[in-house]
């Protein structure tokens, strides 16, 4: 059975050789990239770049209901507005 001390200095051992390979497997990945960014002629936006239908997580969603009292919206999602709440919406549609 190891000692605390001899565990211990097994872990210092074992955390500078996952630095070393997470190191050396990054650079693999960088240089695999590179190549085939170059092979292809790719440019960030075609890397990076939303394509027409994706989902979009910024920009507004538009309003679905209406309160014809007040002029206030709501899209439909997140909690229901007080004048809404409870209420038979479809007379509330946009």
């Amino acid at each position: 059975m190891s000692s605390y001390k001899e565990l211990l200095a097994q872990r210092e051992l074992l955390d500078k050789q996952i630095k070393e390979a997470v190191l050396r497997e990054k650079a693999d990945g960088i240089a695999k990239a590179k190549l085939i960014i170059e092979q292809y002629d790719l440019t960030a936006s075609d890397l990076f770049s939303r394509k027409a239908g994706a989902r979009s997580s910024s920009g507004k969603v538009a309003p679905k209901y209406r309160n014809p009292s007040t002029g206030d919206t709501w899209t439909g999602r997140g909690k229901a507005p007080k004048w809404i709440e409870g209420r038979d919406r479809s007379s509330f549609l946009i």
